[in-house]
């Protein structure tokens, strides 16, 4: 795993936040009508234009309640924004292994999230157990390393599953493919990131910005 800046100055108006939704829907869109990849678009603001890391999760509305459809992306600042996310958005509706590939019907009834991440840093502890104490749920996405295994959880998983540090730190490691406990073995390294995000409130519809580098869903 490669670290880089911590992205920490990056911020997102509601418009460009809207900008990056709205552009997420359109890659799956076209890709699912035409079967072809739109480019960025003229107007695609500077900062766009950056590199960062960025995933894109998909949210279908079934009997009133979000259910996930798809979540892929780029842990790290490896392309420019407005191209990993076309890329991500496509992926997560036709690539993500766990699901079949999203129909263009299914569409108008799932919400789209866009997570701009910042890099991610290693945690140094001298005792595993010190993990617990420098994770902050509601704040911190978790990357778990172990040779060639690897899992990402998004901040707001442990959020949204109402998980505590020790519950988030062992489903990391089971979405790495390893044992829940791997985090307190030797050898195993733990990366920590945040993230802005993108969310539409409605599918296809107006969109909040939601900055969890200030803890618990940005509030």
């Amino acid at each position: 795993m490669r670290e880089g800046e911590s992205n920490l100055s990056f911020e997102l108006s509601l418009d460009e936040g809207t900008f990056l939704a709205k552009l997420a829907r359109r890659a799956i869109a076209t890709y699912l009508e035409k079967d072809r990849k739109i480019t960025a678009p003229q107007n695609t603001p500077a900062k766009f234009k950056e590199k960062y890391g960025v995933f894109v999760t998909l949210n279908k509305i079934i009997d009133g309640r979000e259910e996930l459809r798809g979540c892929i992306g780029f842990p790290l600042p490896d392309f420019p924004l407005v191209d990993a996310i076309i890329d991500s958005a496509i992926s997560a509706a036709t690539r993500d292994p766990r699901f079949p590939r999203v129909t263009l019907q299914e569409l108008k009834d799932i919400i789209i999230d866009v997570s701009v991440l910042t890099s991610p840093t290693l945690i140094e502890v001298s005792d595993p157990m010190d993990y617990v104490k420098e994770v902050e749920i509601g704040k911190d996405g978790l990357i778990v390393e172990r040779g060639w295994f690897k899992g990402l959880l998004l901040p707001q998983v442990p959020v949204e599953w109402q998980w505590n540090v020790e519950d988030f730190l062992a489903n990391s490691c089971m979405k790495a493919g390893l044992s829940p406990d791997a985090w307190l073995i030797k050898g195993t390294k733990i990366y920590k990131f945040s993230c802005v995000i993108a969310r539409e409130l409605s599918p296809n519809g107006s969109v909040k910005v939601i900055d969890m580098r200030k803890g618990e869903e940005g509030t």
